[in-house]
């Protein structure tokens, strides 16, 4: 993606993703880690699942979706997977192009993605994610939405070096206040 402008002036467009969006979503995560010290994206090391990416979602009762330009070019994604026995949805794959950061399109995503869970999975209690410490524009995005830090963290390995901080939403709560 680092030879795609993304232009800033249209409208994103957010649907499911499909298989054929994981060459997509790699460009977009290797744009992400690009602005991070120490991130490194090797996709056949460590990102296998983009080559199915829809797929690997769905194994994992989980939906990923993309945020697309009027070219269909990826600008964002956003996945969740559920864990039937522990009631958990666990959000994955959260990455967006910095050129269209600031516009909603996070907060689209994340309403599409927690609707979709509360649709298909009513009973899901509560949402987790891991998020690698260099991320704070991210942490600050899921505080706003509500998510709060557990202060669990963990550290990966991988060929990042990753140490990550994990977030919880009370989705059990989230759903009552909307009335299901």
């Amino acid at each position: 993606m680092a030879n795609i402008t993304a232009h800033t002036g249209g409208d994103v467009t957010i649907r499911p993703a499909f298989n054929r969006d994981g060459d997509g979503i790699a460009d977009l995560i290797a744009l992400v880690f690009a602005d991070y010290p120490g991130c490194v994206f090797d996709r056949a090391a460590e990102f296998p699942e983009l080559d199915a990416i829809a797929d690997d979602f769905k194994a994992d009762d989980g939906r990923i979706w993309v945020a697309v330009d009027d070219q269909d070019r990826v600008l964002g994604c956003f996945g969740v997977k559920y864990d039937v026995a522990s009631r958990e949805g666990e959000l994955h794959k959260v990455y967006l192009h910095p050129a269209v950061r600031g516009r909603g399109t996070a907060q689209k995503l994340m309403a599409k993605a927690l609707a979709w869970l509360g649709q298909t999975h009513p009973e899901c209690e509560v949402v987790m994610l891991w998020t690698d410490k260099r991320f704070e524009a991210g942490h600050r995005f899921y505080e706003k939405c509500g998510f709060a830090r557990t202060g669990e963290s963990r550290i990966l390995d991988d060929l990042s070096n990753s140490s990550e901080w994990q977030f919880r939403f009370d989705f059990a709560a989230y759903q009552k206040a909307l009335g299901f």
